[in-house]
């Protein structure tokens, strides 16, 4: 029995428990196949479902070391065991990348051990006392921002971590540093909780040195402040994911910190508000093909419920499907809500036909649908020259990256107090806010920010860089597509 993986990693899979086979051979493409006992998969990350479900996405700078702290996290909550981690240690040796032992555990792909960089994103699951954790590894690269985009849009809370070098910090914080961008992508995606980790405390060049740690603070506490977050409110942690310090247990090495470990400032998060009165509203991070099962799509749950046997719609499309069997936490689930990362099966739809970005809804019940075109409110963050009518950069809005024109700016407002400056202006540059009517160049669902806040918050990518953010006050709902009728009937 053969699982065929689209772009995405072997740990990426959220249960297969309810296909009862002995063993299941995952084929991931162009790197290596790899059979599991089903038990094996069933157990492996075991939860406790009376703990709250959130999400954490691990952010920052490329060789910020995120790869490396999450995997040492996920071994030191009991996630795996020591011989998993010597196993990843021993590949690592192999390629010539000792000190990437516990990255190892998440990069999976060929081309990123090789690399010795994130591409894709990661799931693993680890328990603290008082959550279930589903950690998401993000890409620092900013070749790969897209599924760092995908990945913060579907967490709760976002682990940034610093890369606390000489020269390390200061090529993250620079005006084209993924360090500065990541937190502000995480704040213009609704990630109210942020944890700091200044990481390589250990190297040579900071020898755990306090006034290196009060220095970064400093810095980039301005910088989340500008950004929107309460930097007073947000924990700074020195630590070392290569070492272990201050991740679980108290370092010996800085007995100047004072602070909570990485892991109690964890347990300090507070859950979101959880949308379950709404209707569904489930954005798609993948779509797998598994033989012999048929098409099992998975996402997280923003808003409403799945349940057992409902009608799923995928907008923008117009397919509509039977949830057969529903996937959580490695069981089956009658239903699955706000936060829950799930997967389930449907019968008689491609796998080509869904693509990561389309939204599942009720059919009957307020079904999500396609945009001809949306009114939202923009900021315009870091733009070298004006943007007018006829601009056409990338929206990233939950977990979909589609071009969209800008056809009217319709108005010119104050950023503070939301006040008309100018009716129809000529253009807008850095630092303005307005309201602009926007097409989608592709198919697209998006949402009022006030009825579906996740699905109406986007950023605006242009030049490898952000350089605008918004929300969405307003849709027009595509027309559905009429079927032509030969000419014979």
């Amino acid at each position: 029995n053969k699982l065929f993986i689209n772009n995405a990693k072997v740990n990426t899979l959220l249960s297969i428990s309810s296909l009862l086979l002995p063993s299941v051979e995952i084929i991931v493409p162009h790197t290596h196949i790899v059979t599991f006992p089903l038990g094996e998969l069933i157990s492996r990350n075991m939860e406790d479902n009376s703990r709250t479900q959130l999400s954490l996405a691990v952010i920052g700078h490329v060789d910020a070391g995120k790869s490396t702290t999450a995997g040492h996290l996920i071994y030191k909550c009991g996630a795996i065991d020591k011989g998993t981690v010597d196993k990843c240690g021993q590949e690592a040796a192999e390629l010539g990348k000792a000190d990437f032992k516990y990255a190892f555990i998440l990069d999976t792909l060929i081309v990123e051990r090789e690399r010795g960089i994130s591409i894709d994103i990661s799931l693993w699951k680890f328990q603290t006392e008082k959550f279930n954790f589903t950690i998401i590894d993000t890409p620092g690269h900013r070749d790969f921002i897209k599924n760092t985009i995908t990945g913060t849009s579907q967490s709760d809370v976002a682990l940034l971590i610093i890369d606390s070098s000489h020269g390390g910090f200061e090529a993250g914080v620079r005006k084209d540093g993924q360090t500065r961008e990541h937190a502000l992508l995480a704040f213009t995606l609704g990630v109210k909780n942020i944890i700091v980790a200044c990481n390589k405390m250990d190297v040579d060049s900071v020898s755990y040195s306090e006034d290196r740690y009060k220095q970064i603070k400093d810095e980039v506490s301005t910088y989340l402040k500008r950004v929107g977050y309460k930097s007073s409110k947000v924990p700074f942690i020195p630590i070392s994911g290569w070492v272990g310090d201050n991740i679980v247990d108290k370092s010996p090495n800085m007995p100047w910190y004072e602070g909570p470990t990485l892991l109690e400032a964890l347990n300090n998060c507070t859950p979101p508000k959880r949308l379950i009165d709404k209707p569904l509203r489930l954005p798609l991070q993948d779509v797998y093909r598994i033989g012999g099962i048929g098409t099992v799509p998975i996402g997280r749950v923003e808003t409403g419920t799945i349940k057992l046997g409902m009608n799923a719609a995928f907008a923008p499309t117009s397919i509509v499907a039977e949830v057969k069997s529903l996937e959580m936490h490695h069981q089956n689930v009658e239903q699955a809500g706000p936060g829950d990362n799930v997967g389930f099966n449907i019968k008689n739809v491609p796998v080509k036909e869904l693509r990561r970005g389309n939204v599942v809804s009720d059919a009957d019940n307020n079904p999500a649908t396609g945009v001809e075109s949306f009114i939202a409110h923009v900021i315009i963050m870091n733009h070298p020259g004006k943007i007018s009518k006829g601009y056409c950069p990338v929206i990233d809005c939950h977990t979909a990256h589609v071009a969209c024109t800008f056809t009217r700016i319709i108005e010119k407002i104050d950023r503070l107090t939301g006040n008309v400056l100018l009716k129809d202006p000529e253009y807008v540059r850095t630092g303005d806010a307005c309201i602009v009517e926007m097409k989608p160049t592709k198919p697209f669902c998006v949402e009022s920010f006030t009825e579906f806040p996740p699905l109406g918050r986007f950023v605006i990518r242009d030049m490898r860089q952000t350089v605008a953010v918004g929300v969405v006050k307003s849709i027009t709902p595509a027309k559905p597509v009429e079927e032509e009728v030969p000419d014979y009937y």
